[in-house]
């Protein structure tokens, strides 16, 4: 590893991971317990992955729903305004559900819906009704959690109470969506989120801290429940019962989407706060590389990884619009090995759609093929998970090949990254040395760059192995 992982990276993980963790939930909502696994016994790493669409409102793969659509509004009104503007953001609320979203919670779309101001409208409903516990504001809170994490414990928890009581007035919401923010802030500051509860439960209103120290408790698991997955209690429970018992992202969201019942919104709660842990480059590129959606009532604009990513940034104090790649030279795509072809970021831009296209840099603009992966790598040595990362790649080249589908890696000058990936791939399959690989790839393609010092050392920590890789 080459130290600790930047808070970027946390943040992007954040923020993309929850949005990951709705897109990929949401064809399972309202099914049984383990049908994510009974569909996907292991990894989904070809043309088709676990991002498989459908459900009950027929999604694209990779499309979000109304958590990530209600979490881009909190998102666009703290970025707009400069922070928390109560009556403008249930007024973007307000917009939204006039365009009728066919996902909208009972409960947000009674309070949204009810015509009564934003400061009484949610306290009002569950003063007639009773029932306003469900985990409707917890699930669109990440990018407030980013946003106030900088302002320290108080201030982030008092907003997170402040914009869950715009549409759910039951206290117990707000109780942990300030748990969450906390837990999150810690997270992106490098700490342990789990070692932290004990004192965010201090934090808690001592009327509810019983209730949620129960569910966060070390030994409590989802099967304890007393409530559906679709109140606020199980859903953090869970996602905090996920990120315990497992060490990477993808089985955090396994472990959450299998539960059943509502599970878009118990994975993206699970997304946010496992992404802040693990970081944008320890979520699956097949499953970042897909997600997307729209936001009824707000343009329509569709956005995409690229933008996710400008956002998370600009959440975090950095003003960042989506990014656009400079021009490469462009180097025609080459066969380096068998069924490996090469270039950079303009030569694979304007390659045979025929390929399979693993993407080493950020391309801003996705490039029309059917398979299109990005890979979070920066050609320096920031990249504290790159052997997670190399990973990745190398289990979906191996996959893809396996297919029949040839494949083109690229990054923006083909030289360094994509020599790294080139080279590993020798090493996964041919159980070559790093020199050897080294030696082979230099060979057949004279753009290799040898400069990061950092990718030397994942490539010899990189196990070496003969046969495909397995999925």
């Amino acid at each position: 590893m080459s130290g600790p992982m930047p808070r970027d990276h946390r943040v992007a993980g954040a923020l993309i991971g929850s949005a990951v963790g709705d897109a990929l939930g949401a064809p399972f909502e309202f099914g049984p317990a383990g049908r994510f696994s009974a569909r996907f016994p292991t990894d989904a790493r070809g043309v088709a992955t676990e991002m498989c669409g459908g459900g009950t409102l027929d999604r694209e793969p990779g499309e979000f729903t109304d958590d990530t659509q209600m979490a881009l509004l909190v998102a666009a009104s703290l970025v707009e305004r400069g922070g928390l503007d109560e009556a403008d953001l249930f007024d973007r609320f307000r917009t939204w559900l006039r365009a009728d979203p066919p996902d909208a919670g009972n409960q947000t779309r009674a309070v949204l819906g009810s015509g009564r101001p934003w400061d009484v409208a949610a306290a009002e409903h569950v003063a007639r009704s009773g029932h306003a516990a469900g985990n409707g504001s917890l699930m669109r809170t990440t990018p407030a959690a980013i946003w106030f994490a900088g302002s320290g414990t108080g201030a982030t928890m008092d907003a997170a109470r402040r914009i869950s009581a715009l549409t759910h007035g039951d206290p117990s919401a707000g109780e942990g969506c300030a748990v969450f923010h906390e837990l999150l802030r810690v997270a992106l500051d490098g700490g342990d989120p789990l070692a932290a509860i004990p004192a965010t439960l201090e934090l808690v209103t001592p009327e509810h801290r019983g209730r949620w120290a129960t569910v966060l408790a070390p030994d409590w698991t989802p099967d304890q429940a007393t409530e559906s997955n679709g109140a606020v209690w199980p859903t953090l429970g869970s996602a905090v019962w996920a990120l315990r018992g497992a060490s990477d992202f993808a089985t955090v969201l396994r472990r959450v989407i299998d539960l059943g019942g509502d599970t878009d919104t118990v994975a993206a709660v699970a997304g946010g706060l496992a992404g802040a842990v693990l970081g944008i480059a320890g979520i699956p590129m097949r499953w970042t590389s897909v997600v997307h959606g729209r936001v009824p009532g707000h343009a329509d604009k569709r956005w995409d990884l690229a933008d996710l990513h400008a956002l998370a940034m600009t959440l975090d104090g950095s003003p960042t619009n989506r990014h656009v790649a400079a021009r490469s030279p462009r180097i025609e795509p080459r066969e380096v090995l068998p069924g490996v072809w090469a270039a950079d970021l303009d030569g694979a831009r304007n390659s045979s759609p025929d390929f399979a296209v693993v993407s080493l840099c950020r391309t801003g603009e996705p490039f029309g093929h059917e398979v299109q992966r990005f890979a979070y790598l920066t050609d320096d040595d920031a990249n504290s998970e790159v052997d997670a990362v190399l990973a990745d790649v190398l289990d979906d080249m191996a996959a893809l090949r396996a297919e029949g589908r040839p494949l083109l890696v690229h990054c923006h000058g083909g030289a360094s990254r994509t020599g790294l990936a080139l080279r590993a791939w020798l090493r996964r399959t041919e159980g070559l040395s790093a020199a050897e690989a080294t030696a082979r790839v230099r060979d057949a393609w004279p753009h290799l760059g040898l400069w990061n010092d950092s990718f030397t050392a994942a490539l010899d920590r990189l196990p070496r192995s003969t046969g495909a890789a397995s999925g």
